[in-house]
């Protein structure tokens, strides 16, 4: 079983349950040759911490000693680790050496009789030179073995590898089957010919493909993937596992892992390194050392830096800050920047978990941080959600944050003359009345800013302008100061954002009758919304969005039908919820497909009877597949309104 305890985006921290313990993700497990221990499972598991490993049932198998010793020891006692162990099923030495004299059935029952954890499908990897047709073959034989693997497993948990080539449409659909089967986790496999020519832009498109089609409850395992300049990328893309042979293979040849890539000791003019391997090593120390000492060394310095990458990853998650890691990341290698370009072809998909808001603000680290789903939507709702107050507009430069307090009198002078202020921020468009919402207020940007985030935001807000349809259009320096028209900027702030937030609609059934305003008295801002003497809404410091109280959430109800908003809970789920208590996946009957995490909903029960309001942490789709966690982090419920 697999339980998501916190997210960014498609990044995830997870906790995956197997029968050898509890495994935080991402994680990555170190290959073990079973002849070769270049580090010990041992010191694996004591000195560096990594809880899963990977080895190849297939080598095992074909060594009469130690298939002897792992029929008869048990596969963790013969490796002295009691953590999690995965087996290959000898698909890799297919792709590297030709076709492998066993047969799937064979492989599964070994796994299951040496008492892996994960045992793997014997599939057929799908070379990146394979025609379209070879490959779809190819996946259908896969997919019967799979199922008979499925079959067989028993207590045994199994691998569902997904393949494809490089074939966008065929990666979606093998995923979409491999979904249907009792599957336990979904390696992406044949990438690893990707990965070995820099061909990262096509990785981006075989691992969101994959995602597509997979179940949201199980782990992603990117086969292959094990250095640390790819770890950020792909954890953000929604892999939770990965591997690597490299930190061995690379020490028996001299070869360093970094973040910023792969460096020969030969050539290296310095050693600028601190982990526990490298330390009290200078460059020439190293290489005085024999071969089998400087391979040892070299070892441990490369499952150093990937220790020290994913702790990083992991930390980056929780600050919601993971796509500013990935942007500087990628800027390592030409290779791995194409990667992050072609992101943004994906950002629709991506927008699906992207979170409303988050707790820190977002840095723009270059244009490629346009490619974030925020931008999108942004651009999507002011569009298609703003409704200005005037017919005529202001255009205002980007300057200082909030632009309210920035041009707080030459905003007031404008309106007063009947024009709507918009600023042309780094985001397009932004009218006044929504300058303190996320990620608006909540995002830095070089004073210095890029020709095309300028031109970008120009031609946004000339879209915008002809969208509203203004009829007329100035700069704010150019109108006469001598308007004397009368308006409430609190009332079309409260107004405008619920729009943004709620939709023209939702905003239609909660703005009615006699609106007041409460104010904080330290600050200025909206604290609350009163509606009809109902306290309707709260604007929340942080983001400048509204949470939804139980009066609100009533009036959309009876206005708005649903779907719109709703989180719809089974009977056993109602007292508590009705008490304030979380609302958890397995009890959660259906969900408006368009709520995006940390969105403010309304949870009912089946008759649309109010529940409670609170914040989704999942989607649609991960509510439906999972079997443990929470889908609404509820604030209040019917009871404690009363």
């Amino acid at each position: 079983m697999f339980e998501v305890v916190k997210r960014d985006g498609l990044a995830r921290i997870g906790k995956f349950h197997t029968r050898s313990g509890v495994l935080e993700t991402p994680a990555l497990l170190p290959v073990v040759n079973p002849k070769i221990f270049t580090v010990t499972p041992r010191e694996l598991y004591d000195e560096f911490g990594f809880r899963a490993l990977i080895t190849n049932s297939y080598i095992i198998k074909n060594n009469a000693d130690l298939k002897e010793r792992a029929l008869e020891e048990g596969l963790h006692k013969m490796l002295d680790f009691e953590g999690v162990i995965m087996t290959d099923s000898g698909t890799f030495q297919s792709h590297m050496y030709g076709e492998v004299e066993v047969t799937n059935e064979e492989m599964v029952q070994f796994q299951k009789d040496i008492g892996t954890d994960i045992g793997t499908v014997l599939d057929i990897f799908t070379e990146p030179y394979w025609t379209k047709e070879e490959t779809a073959k190819s996946i259908e034989v896969t997919l019967e073995r799979m199922q008979v693997a499925c079959d067989m497993k028993g207590e045994m948990m199994i691998n569902g590898v997904v393949q494809g080539s490089v074939y966008p449409d065929l990666r979606e659909y093998c995923a979409e089957k491999m979904a249907t089967m009792d599957v336990d986790v979904h390696p992406i496999g044949g990438v690893v010919p990707l990965m070995e020519q820099y061909r990262y832009l096509e990785l981006v498109d075989v691992i969101v493909s994959s995602k597509k089609g997979l179940n949201p409850n199980r782990p992603v395992h990117l086969f292959g993937a094990g250095h640390p300049m790819i770890l950020a990328l792909a954890t953000l893309l929604g892999c939770d596992l990965f591997d690597s042979a490299s930190y061995a293979k690379f020490a028996r040849d001299d070869r360093l892992m970094f973040i910023d890539g792969t460096f020969r000791l030969a050539d290296m003019q310095s050693l600028d390194c601190n982990c526990p391997a490298c330390r009290g090593h200078t460059l020439e120390s190293l290489k005085k050392l024999t071969k089998d000492q400087r391979t040892k060394v070299i070892a441990r310095h490369n499952l150093y830096q990937i220790t020290s990458e994913l702790a990083l990853v992991k930390r980056y998650i929780r600050e919601g800050r993971l796509w500013e890691l990935v942007e500087m990341r990628c800027r390592a290698h030409p290779a791995l920047l194409d990667a992050l370009r072609r992101i943004k072809e994906h950002s629709e998909f991506l927008e699906l978990t992207e979170p409303i808001s988050r707790d820190g603000a977002m840095f723009y680290t270059g244009v490629e941080s346009r490619a974030r789903p925020l931008f999108n939507r942004y651009e999507k709702r002011v569009m298609e959600r703003y409704v200005p107050p005037t017919d005529k507009a202001a255009i205002f430069p980007d300057s200082g944050k909030p632009y309210s307090r920035a041009w707080a009198a030459e905003f007031d002078k404008v309106r007063r003359s009947g024009y709507t202020p918009i600023v042309i921020s780094p985001f397009g468009p932004v009218p006044a009345d929504l300058d303190e919402i996320y990620p608006l207020a909540q995002s830095l940007f070089p004073k210095l800013t890029d020709a095309e985030t300028e031109n970008t935001a120009d031609a946004l807000t000339f879209d915008f302008i002809e969208k509203m349809g203004f009829v007329e259009v100035k700069e704010y320096d150019e109108i006469d100061n001598d308007g004397t028209m009368e308006y409430d900027a609190d009332q079309l702030r409260a107004r405008a954002i619920s729009n943004y937030q709620f939709g023209i609609e939702a905003t239609n059934a909660l703005f009615r009758g006699k609106i007041d305003i409460v104010k904080s008295r330290k600050t200025g801002k909206i604290r609350n919304v009163i509606s009809d003497g109902e306290h309707i809404l709260s604007l929340r410091a942080g983001d400048g969005l509204y949470t939804l109280r139980a009066e609100g959430a009533a009036r959309i109800l009876a206005s708005v039908p649903s779907p719109f908003m709703r989180v719809v809970v089974n009977d056993d789920s109602v007292p508590f919820v009705s008490e304030g208590r979380n609302a958890f996946c397995q009890f959660v009957l259906d969900m408006d497909p368009e709520i995006r995490p940390m969105e403010e909903v309304i949870v009912v029960d089946k008759n649309d009877k109010f529940l409670a309001t609170g914040r989704a942490l999942l989607i649609k789709k991960e509510v439906e597949s999972f079997k443990k966690g929470i889908a609404v982090k509820v604030r209040s419920g019917n009871g404690d309104e009363a």
